[in-house]
């Protein structure tokens, strides 16, 4: 029991730290898309992020979404540690979404709330001590790391921040879409790769325990699949994009692997390796489709988050439903926990960033962004010896 203990607690701790080692994943990549007079605001973001979302979740978050939960497999702190590293990922998919125009302290002020709040309610209702059994809320959903969870949570915020902040300036010109390149695709490729890497600690930690034979087995099979998945959607994405461009598109292809790695962050303990390569290869698919239709209706996204996050994650827990339904598992209740927390999420978050954006406007000037948010909002340039371009 000792021993158990002592292994839980180290594996917690491990993975703890590789879900933390998305934080310069999710900065790199954004980083490297956005424009150089951008990188010093959104690698600010991003540590801010870091920084206010698991202080709010240790004070307050936490008890929302597990108190009264006893812990006693693993060291308490432990399991604290591991959640906590969970909850500014929710946030990295928003602050991506809106990169190149949102301002550093309102960001910082919604990042507090869902930190807090919004993100623990969720996870409450999913995984943690049920305050709505038995009501609307009370959901049967397998949800094993967060497609819906922490996925489409960050996905449906982000959609809430577009509609209500807009589309960068010049990034639509009466019917006409203007093409903003990547800044830098080493850093792009760095990230996703981080992200990659990452992702073993956030789907194989969410397993729980590694100290029988049988916990081992499953935390192996949930990686292994879960990387899968990711070399699944990466080659369907490179293989889609050269069909429909006949270019390699190395930005597409690594969000074609992220896409893949969202979908099977739901069952990855579930799945074989047949049923990974499908769920991971249709969601590189699906990447490559939605972000050049989430441009046609104007929703400017500029890491592609919502076409990884938002749509993967739907996917992703609907092919639990579909791929490894029983007794327990449904697709009708995959679907109510979707649409539960998705209602829930984008009408919270729209109303709270609606509010702060009436106070604290979030959209940076036409003048801001036309200089950069580094100048305007740091004042420190991550490349002050480049020429700036609009």
């Amino acid at each position: 029991m000792v021993d158990a203990y002592i292994i839980n607690t180290l594996f917690m701790i491990f993975s703890m730290t590789l879900i933390i080692l998305m934080v310069p994943g999710f900065a790199m990549l954004e980083a490297g898309i956005v424009r150089t007079k951008n990188v010093t605001s959104v690698l600010t973001v991003n540590v801010m992020i870091y920084v206010i979302a698991s202080i709010a979740f240790i004070l307050i978050g936490y008890n929302i979404a597990f108190g009264g939960i006893k812990i006693d497999t693993m060291s308490p702190l432990a399991f604290v540690m591991f959640q906590m590293a969970f909850v500014g990922k929710s946030i990295n998919i928003m602050s991506g979404g809106v990169g190149e125009r949102a301002k550093i302290f309102p960001l910082t002020l919604f990042t507090l709330i869902m930190g807090a709040l919004i993100y623990p309610i969720m996870v409450n209702i999913s995984w943690g001590s049920d305050i709505f059994k038995d009501t609307l809320l009370d959901i049967n959903m397998h949800d094993l790391a967060g497609s819906t969870v922490i996925h489409s949570t960050g996905g449906w915020a982000l959609l809430a921040a577009i509609l209500i902040i807009g589309s960068r300036k010049g990034r639509y010109v009466n019917d006409q879409i203007k093409v903003i390149p990547a800044s830098n695709i080493p850093l792009v490729t760095l990230g996703a790769l981080l992200l990659w890497i990452g992702w073993f600690g956030f789907n194989g930690g969410s397993v729980g325990s590694i100290a029988s034979k049988e916990a081992a087995d499953t935390v192996a099979l949930t990686i292994f699949n879960t990387n899968t998945a990711g070399l699944a959607g990466a080659l369907s994405a490179g293989i889609f994009i050269y069909l429909r461009y006949k270019l390699f598109d190395i930005t597409m292809i690594l969000n074609g692997a992220l896409g893949g790695l969202v979908a099977i962050t739901a069952g990855a303990d579930l799945f074989n390796t047949v049923d990974s390569l499908i769920i991971g290869g249709i969601g590189g698919v699906l990447v490559v489709i939605a972000v050049p239709l989430f441009d046609k209706i104007r929703i400017d996204d500029p890491v592609g988050a919502l076409s990884v996050h938002l749509v993967n994650g739907v996917w992703g827990t609907l092919a639990v439903g579909l791929f490894a339904s029983s007794d327990t598992i449904t697709l009708l209740g995959q679907i109510k926990g979707i649409t539960v927390i998705g209602a829930l999420v984008f009408s919270i978050s729209y109303v709270t960033i609606y509010t702060i954006n009436k106070f604290m406007p979030f959209r940076a000037e036409d003048e801001a962004q036309l200089e950069g948010l580094d100048a305007s909002e740091c004042g420190i340039e991550s490349y002050p010896e480049f020429r700036r371009t609009i």
